[in-house]
């Protein structure tokens, strides 16, 4: 089972192409300066082929135009046809009060552009990035929906309330969400594993260093 990972971000598409259940790496690469004059895309198979170059990326649907045809490229390419990618995962930044992640159906598609006047640079393009996955492998293709804030959900309201008029909160939402949760997710588990403890037993400080920080 080969599986399509996507992170659109606001002016990027990161992809991979991950082989289940053994979670080996086929493919990955990235799409950066969409919206700019000239976009940059770099891609790397498993045998370690690289390809860079610049093009032109209007939206997020071009640049899943390019990773397309890189992943099918004849020299480059992983696959041989679009009907190998069995299911597509979306790293969505903004998942309001979802605790998991969710099967994308009109329904959630409408709570992630509902949660866009929140992170407008990111809620927008992972709804872009999931436009373009369904308009070039058809929506019969499940996509899922992995919320960065999910990690964070469970705050309780003593925690997630900010000391600000309380109506901000019930008239826009304006909470404490938490980001970078499927960082801390990871990182958090890997260091258990390393330590040989069940995670629930530990008391970890996990630091996500980037563009955005954040430490939990």
């Amino acid at each position: 089972m080969k599986i399509l990972v996507i992170n659109s971000g606001s002016s990027s598409l990161k992809f991979q192409i991950i082989n289940m259940p053994d979670e080996f790496v086929l493919a990955q690469g990235k799409c950066e300066k969409i919206g700019s004059g000239s976009g940059i895309v770099s891609y790397e198979n498993y045998n370690g082929n690289k390809k860079s170059f610049s093009v032109k990326l209007k939206n997020h649907n071009d640049a899943f135009i390019v990773a397309k045809n890189l992943i099918l490229d004849k020299e480059y390419g992983v696959l041989s046809e679009l009907n190998e990618i069995c299911a597509v995962g979306h790293r969505v930044l903004q998942g309001g009060d979802f605790v998991k992640s969710k099967l994308v159906d009109k329904k959630i598609m409408k709570k992630i552009a509902d949660l866009i006047p929140i992170v407008p640079l990111h809620n927008g393009a992972n709804l872009q990035g999931i436009k373009a996955c369904q308009k070039i492998l058809g929506k019969k293709v499940p996509q899922v929906a992995v919320f960065d804030t999910a990690f964070h959900a469970t705050l309780p309201p003593k925690a997630y309330i900010y000391p600000i008029p309380y109506e901000f909160y019930k008239k826009y939402g304006i909470r404490k969400y938490g980001y970078h949760g499927l960082s801390h997710y990871y990182v958090s588990r890997e260091c258990a594993k390393l330590l040989n403890k069940d995670v629930k037993n530990t008391k970890i400080i996990s630091c996500h260093i980037g563009n955005g920080a954040s430490i939990t």
